[in-house]
């Protein structure tokens, strides 16, 4: 496994162990202040994108299975094309990775996608390729990964959609969310729309189940609560202890007027964002959900406590911003 220090690769290899697998990663140091790694993983501390491939082959020798639980994400802005750095992360590396697994005879590979590339799928109409870096990478690690499957090589993605829990130590994606409802004083302002989630717990299983039931070249939309923003939103603001807090859904154009500021900020400081935010706009107010059917009965996935996960992500976020928590933030592995 690539990234088993990580919030979704050590869930994911703490499950695994439990199933009675042997696990070996390589992830970048230091531990998140905290944070308990799956007993019995064994761990490298190192940077594979900087290891030869004689280092990685032995790596990964007698191994029957990877994992990449590593790369980067939307969050990333940086110099245009900024296509380049999840090219750098995301696509580049992983093609070394599979061709060096191919040499090593590893029978099982699971990669963590992005559930976008579901939805560039499912609606053409919206072009999320053509328009977002982001979504334009993932589709592309997905073709190319997928492109190593057959006879001797079963290749799984996961199309991972927003997820809740935490890890001691490590910042949570929803700690922008927090603070932007607590600078809010009097109602919650967010967009129409809602989008599918799960738990890291459930995010665990995924891992582990694409490993060992998939067979061939597969992408797993992966969902399991359909909830709209403002059902997630209630939650949150139950476990900021601010249940009765309004909160006003904003429709497509408002949110676009809105997210035009940040694109002109994002150019003035000549940086780019891995998504569009005003062509985002379609894609933010839209109803992202996905039929949980696929991953309980291909993956075997059960459901989990998601009420706990929020709270527990909450609390985190909250002591993070009160300067409770020492954190690592996000990083290419």
């Amino acid at each position: 496994m690539i990234g088993g220090t990580g919030l979704l690769g050590s869930e994911g290899a703490k499950e695994l162990i439990q199933r009675g697998h042997t696990i070996t990663s390589i992830a970048l140091p230091p531990l998140p202040t905290g944070a308990k790694m799956p007993e019995g993983m064994e761990l490298t501390f190192g940077n594979y994108l900087t290891l030869t491939d004689d280092e990685i082959r032995h790596h990964m020798s007698g191994c029957e299975g990877f994992i990449f639980a590593a790369g980067v994400d939307e969050r990333i802005e940086g110099p245009a094309p900024i296509y380049d750095m999840f090219y750098k992360y995301n696509i580049g590396p992983l093609k070394r990775l599979m061709d060096i697994a191919k040499i090593c005879g590893v029978k099982h590979v699971v990669v963590l996608g992005s559930y976008f590339n579901y939805f560039n799928r499912t609606h053409p109409e919206w072009q999320l390729a053509k328009v977002h870096p982001y979504i334009r990478s993932r589709r592309d690690q997905a073709e190319m990964v997928l492109s190593y499957a057959g006879d001797q090589m079963n290749v799984a993605v996961l199309e991972l959609p927003y997820i809740f829990g935490t890890q001691p130590g490590r910042k949570p994606v929803w700690t922008f969310l927090v603070e932007q409802i607590r600078r809010m004083k009097n109602v919650t302002i967010y967009p129409k729309g809602g989008t599918t989630m799960i738990t890291v717990k459930q995010a665990g299983q995924c891992i582990a189940g694409a490993l060992e039931r998939n067979v061939g070249g597969n992408n797993y939309p992966v969902g399991y609560y359909n909830l709209s923003w403002v059902e997630m939103l209630k939650i949150f603001h139950k476990h900021l202890g601010v249940a009765n807090k309004k909160i006003l859904s904003i429709p497509n154009f408002v949110f676009k007027l809105a997210m035009r500021f940040l694109v002109k900020d994002q150019k003035k400081r000549k940086v780019e964002g891995g998504l569009d935010m005003v062509e985002f706009s379609q894609v933010m107010t839209s109803e992202l959900f996905i039929d949980k059917k696929i991953i309980v009965e291909e993956l075997g996935v059960e459901a989990d406590d998601l009420d706990a996960a929020i709270g527990a992500s909450v609390q985190l976020c909250m002591d993070i911003l009160d300067g409770d928590s020492v954190i690592v933030d996000m990083r290419g592995e």
